[in-house]
This record gives C-alpha cells, structure tokens and sequence, in this order.
C-alpha cells in the first residue's frame, strides 16, 4: 500500500503511555455532553455534588484528589513514553490511513447531501478509558459511540499477523476502516436503530442483528477500499488479498475453532469468516453505498 506519502489526519490521540486513569482526562469534553441529561436526573445531581464535595474536602485537607484520579502526583503532567521506530511508522500509517477513509466519506456523504463529522482515533497500550467504560487490549480495536472516538493498541496489528496468520498493511489498514464503518453507522442513524430492533429479542436474534451490523462495517470498509484503490492509486497487487485474508482470519466461525469450541452459528456476533469476505468484497468491487445493505440482504 502506498501510504508514506499520504496526508496525516489531525484526528489521532494519543494516549499511548499514559495511565488508564490519567488517559480518562481525553475523555472529558465528550463527556461534557452528557453534563444536561445527568442534571435532569435526581441520581446524576447526587453523583456531580458528591464529586465536587470530594474535590473540595480534598483541597481542605491538603489532597489533590484531581491529581490521584488523573495518575500524575501533584496535578503534573506525566512523562512521555519513548517508542521504537516500528511503534511511530504504525501511528503514523494509521494516521494515513484514517486521513484517508475522512476524504472518502467526506466525498460519499456530499453525494447523499449530507456532512460527515470525523471521529478521533485514540492510540492506547494495555488498557483505556472510554465513554463506553474501562476496555483491555484483549478486547481488540473498538469504536465507542458515545464519544464516537476509535480506540486502538498497535499491538493488535503484531497479532494480526502472528497469531491470525494476516500480516500486511492493507489488513490493517482494513481493521482501521472497519471501525470507522461503525462511525458511519452511527452518524446514519443505523446504530441506534439496530439498538432499538433488538430491544426484548432473544440473545440469538440481537446476535443475528449484530451480525449484520459488524458485516455492514465490512462493506463499509470495503467502500474505502474501492476509492482508494480507484480514485488514488494507493494500493500495491496483494493487497486486496491482505484484507480478505484478514476478514477470514477474525471470522466468528474460526475464532470458536482456534479456540477449541464448537461452532454455534446463533451466537455469532460478527459473522463467519465467508460472510465477512463477502461482504468486504461487495463494497471494495461495487463502491456504492447502497449495495452495503446487509439488513435487506437475504441470505447473508
């Protein structure tokens, strides 16, 4: 993939050596947003004065509790973290690469007369604060829609390749417009509405919605792909075949045997490893957003 020359997006934090305490402080003015709804409730009121009485006890008794929340004593600032050069040309390519989906979507979404808000990529190590709560590394790359940022430890792309048997740039590059999919999901309306389809289902059918939901963002990946094969020449032969082996690779089906479990198609969340090559493939070769309906899709 020919990403080195490419536009850095000016959407990526990093949050990388910072502790999961200290990294919460990024996550304050999304959550900010939330400040109306926790005043109109009784028990939101509670906890924002509890807060403030703690912070202010604190300052009597000569504690900076602000300063123990965030992990850095005395209020400080933390000590950057030094990263090999593996570490910093993989911040920067995934910069690229989220650059990169921001023109598509830009572009897309002008078409259907409307705009694309970006999202933030987050870069952490170990574990991370989110608007949707604490997350390992183990847990893998995730977008968060109440803060609509992406969160990602770089060391996922080492397991990528070693473990999942997918290396290459491209693959990553497509976990990367994966959950940027997700994004556009939720600026659509299509999150909420798949939350609100699967309100008092069975655990099986809010799995087959979601299974539906994660192959969309497949495809949804797969529409970047098709422009920036298309429209900007970036990508090398082979590339295309990074990103289905890495769908295949992450397929729920394979997981459950690599990890010596039956395979129980009703509790797939993210779809076999040939529905998500598919439905990669449906956007990369069709690039219109309205072949990526995977919810009037029958069979998947």
């Amino acid at each position: 993939m020919r990403w080195e020359k490419g536009r850095r997006s000016d959407n990526v934090e990093d949050r990388r050596g910072q502790s999961p305490a200290y990294a919460a402080a990024g996550a304050a003015p999304a959550l900010l947003r939330f400040l109306p709804m926790l005043l109109r409730s009784n028990i939101g009121r509670l906890l924002l004065l509890g807060g403030v009485l703690l912070i202010f006890g604190g300052k009597l008794l000569g504690v900076d509790v602000l300063g123990l929340f965030l992990g850095a004593p005395g209020g400080g600032e933390p000590q950057p973290a030094s990263f090999s050069a593996e570490e910093q040309r993989l911040a920067g390519f995934v910069s690229v690469v989220l650059a990169d989906t921001e023109d598509t979507w830009h572009a897309i979404f002008r078409q259907q007369g409307q705009v694309y808000r970006e999202p933030t990529l987050v870069l952490f190590s170990g574990r991370v604060n989110s608007a949707c709560g604490m997350a390992s590394s183990a847990v893998g790359p995730f977008y968060c829609p109440a803060d609509q940022q992406l969160y990602i430890d770089l060391a996922f792309f080492r397991d990528l390749g070693q473990r999942h048997g997918a290396p290459g740039d491209f693959a990553q590059a497509y976990v990367v417009a994966h959950e940027v999919g997700h994004h556009v999901q939720t600026l659509l309306g299509i999150s909420r509405q798949v939350r609100r389809a699967g309100a008092g289902r069975s655990q099986a059918e809010v799995n087959a919605l979601s299974v539906r939901q994660e192959l969309q963002a497949d495809c949804f990946a797969g529409l970047w792909g098709h422009a920036a094969n298309v429209d900007r020449k970036l990508l090398d032969p082979g590339d295309l075949e990074e990103a289905l082996t890495a769908a295949s690779a992450i397929g729920d089906d394979r997981l459950q045997r690599e990890a010596g479990r039956q395979v129980v198609p009703d509790s797939f969340t993210h779809g076999s490893s040939a529905q998500r090559v598919r439905w990669f493939r449906v956007g990369f070769e069709g690039g219109s957003l309205a072949d990526c309906d995977t919810f009037a899709a029958r069979p998947l």
